[in-house]
């Protein structure tokens, strides 16, 4: 059996709360105004009237009396039996925003596990599933909170130990001062700087108030730039850094120090966890979408398993054996690099096989004609 909407249940209701109102009106005033019509009838025979025209005044008295009186009693029971009626129908309408009060309160002090049921009207049904769906988002708000609070928390605790235990044993005087024990805790601190500069464009990017200042630019010198600078930071026994891209593609439509930025992450990620072989840079227009410029970055690294791969632009993610805490990174990078990409009106995809490379690629809007 179909539902009925809100407004085709209001209009019934009314519909009937009027016919019920009607129906006793009419009801009990033929029932009763003929039996209080012959009982004046008769009292008027006992008081010796015997023709009916020499008692048609008293008639015609007689008859509305009865049928005011008839009148009257069907409005008591006709309103009594509408405003019943209207009473039960509005109850029973204004039971889904009660229920959403009561669990809207609840929300509030902090149950978040609180949901709608399902009803009969299909508009608080649709307006319930909605409000669930809110409930379910704040309830992962508030999940990832407290996830984000433990794993910043969990990033701040390990270079402060070690910056902590190293200066408590220069006071103590256990260790002598020296040039490679400062190094150790230059690095903790650029760590802490690094962290706090990636939470910072991360909270932007999220936001919305990250600045995007798009412009149509040719991307080849800015990828040639880039190998030849981290070229000087690869050792000589480390990967191969190369570019394979055409001179003359079409000129993308972003901003040039963001695309920079995503460049820098993938690419200085790439060295991170790749120790021989090589990082090729790739562009290509998408054949399906010639609206996207592709650049890719790929590695012949330590790669990432099946199972991870859904987790990599997740804040503070890390796969246990190929992403080690130790490496230098601060699990933010990825998740600035999708932001990013997305601001700019593009994508981020990934595809990795455990110990064999992975490879990154992000699209970028081309410049228009």
């Amino acid at each position: 059996m179909p539902k009925l909407s809100l407004g085709t249940r209001l209009f019934f209701s009314h519909l009937t709360v009027m016919l019920v109102g009607l129906a006793s009106f009419v009801i009990l005033a033929k029932l009763s105004s003929p039996k209080m019509f012959l009982l004046r009838l008769e009292q008027l025979e006992n008081q010796g009237f015997i023709t009916v025209r020499s008692a048609r005044t008293y008639l015609v008295k007689g008859f509305e009396t009865a049928w005011n009186s008839s009148a009257f009693w069907a409005v008591i029971f006709g309103a009594s039996a509408a405003g019943g009626l209207s009473y039960l129908a509005a109850e029973r309408i204004c039971q889904p925003l009660k229920q959403m009060k009561e669990i809207t309160q609840k929300l509030a002090a902090g149950n978040l596990e609180e949901r709608m049921p399902e009803t009969m009207i299909p508009e608080f049904n649709q307006l319930g599933k909605s409000f669930n769906v809110m409930a379910s988002s704040l309830a992962d708000v508030e999940q990832r909170r407290r996830d984000l609070i433990s794993d910043l928390t969990h990033e701040l605790r390990s270079p402060l130990t070690v910056v902590r235990g190293y200066l408590e044993e220069l006071a103590d005087g256990n260790i002598a001062p020296s040039p490679e024990l400062y190094q150790r805790l230059v690095g903790e601190t650029r760590r802490l700087e690094r962290l706090t500069w990636d939470l910072q464009e991360l909270s932007k990017a999220e936001a919305g108030y990250l600045t995007i200042q798009p412009q149509a630019f040719s991307l080849y010198p800015l990828l040639e730039a880039l190998v030849e600078k981290f070229r000087d930071q690869i050792p000589e026994d480390g990967p191969e850094l190369v570019l394979e891209s055409r001179r003359h593609h079409p000129k993308v439509y972003a901003d040039p120090d963001r695309t920079e930025q995503i460049l820098v992450n993938l690419i200085g990620n790439a060295i991170r966890y790749t120790e021989t072989g090589a990082i090729t840079l790739k562009t290509w227009v998408d054949p399906q979408n010639k609206s996207q410029l592709w650049i890719s970055v790929a590695d012949t690294g330590v790669g990432i398993g099946a199972e991870d791969l859904p987790h990599v632009f997740e804040r503070f993610w890390r796969a246990d054996k190929s992403r080690s805490r130790h490496s230098g990174g601060t699990g933010i990078g990825l998740a600035i690099v999708q932001r990013l990409a997305e601001l700019q009106g593009g994508a981020v995809t990934v595809r990795s096989v455990l110990g064999e490379g992975s490879e990154f690629c992000f699209s970028l809007p081309l410049a228009p004609d």
